[in-house]
C-alpha cells in the first residue's frame, strides 16, 4: 500500500510539473490562484443528481496555476467532509490533488475553458466511537470538466465550474471492497474567485 502511494504521489508531480512547464512557455501566462466552495453530486456522493438535493457535501478547495488566452495548467487540491453520508459514530472524508490541463480561449472579458487532468484522489473512513475501526486509501485518478471566468479588472474575476472525478482503482473502506468493481466517482458544481498576478 504505501509502495503504491509512493507511486501516486510521484506521477502526480511529474504530470503538473510538465502542465505547469507547458503553461509558462506561453509568453502571455500569467499566475493565479483561485479560492472556491461547491458541492458534490453524483456517484458515490449523498447526492444523486445536481439539482433537488437536500443532502449537500460541501467541497472546499484552491487551485493555483497559469493560464494564457488559450492554454493554461493548474494544480487543485480540494477536501470534502462527510462524503459517505452524516450517521452517528462515524467520519468520512474525500481530498483530492489533482494535476489539470486546460485549453481556455479568451474573449474579451470572458474565458471558457476546459480541463482534463490526473492526481491523487484520498478516502478516509473512521467507524465507531474513538475511531477503533480506521481506513485510508490513496488512488490515483482522473478528473475532467470545465468553466467559464468572468474578469473584472487585469487582476481579478469570479468563476463558475463544473468537474467529474473518476479513481482508477476498486473503492474499499476497511480494506474491504464496498461494491464488487466499484470505483469511487463523483461530480462538482463549484464557485470561486481567481486573482491573476
Amino acid at each position: 500500500m504505501k509502495g503504491s502511494m509512493v507511486k501516486n504521489v510521484i506521477a502526480t508531480s511529474a504530470l503538473a510539473a510538465l502542465f505547469f512547464l507547458g503553461a509558462a512557455s506561453q509568453a502571455s501566462a500569467q499566475a493565479y490562484i483561485s479560492p472556491f466552495i461547491g458541492y458534490d453530486f453524483g456517484g458515490d456522493s449523498g447526492c444523486p443528481e445536481v439539482s433537488d438535493c437536500e443532502n449537500k457535501h460541501r467541497n472546499l478547495g484552491v487551485s493555483f496555476g497559469s493560464i494564457g488566452s488559450v492554454f493554461g495548467s493548474e494544480l487543485e487540491f480540494s477536501f470534502i467532509d462527510n462524503f459517505f453520508g452524516e450517521t452517528p459514530g462515524t467520519s468520512s472524508s474525500v481530498l483530492t490533488l489533482m494535476g489539470n490541463f486546460m485549453l481556455a480561449p479568451k474573449f474579451g472579458v470572458v474565458q471558457p475553458y476546459g480541463v482534463i487532468g490526473v492526481g491523487l484522489i484520498k478516502t478516509h473512513a473512521e467507524i465507531t466511537v474513538g475511531g477503533l475501526l480506521e481506513s485510508d486509501n490513496n488512488h490515483f485518478g482522473w478528473d475532467i470538466g470545465g468553466g467559464v471566468i468572468g474578469y473584472f479588472g487585469d487582476h481579478f474575476g469570479v468563476r463558475g465550474d463544473l468537474r467529474y472525478f473518476h479513481a482508477f482503482q476498486d473503492l474499499e473502506i476497511l480494506n474491504l471492497p464496498v461494491f464488487d468493481g466499484e470505483k469511487l466517482d463523483f461530480g462538482r458544481l463549484s464557485g470561486g474567485v481567481i486573482f491573476k498576478f
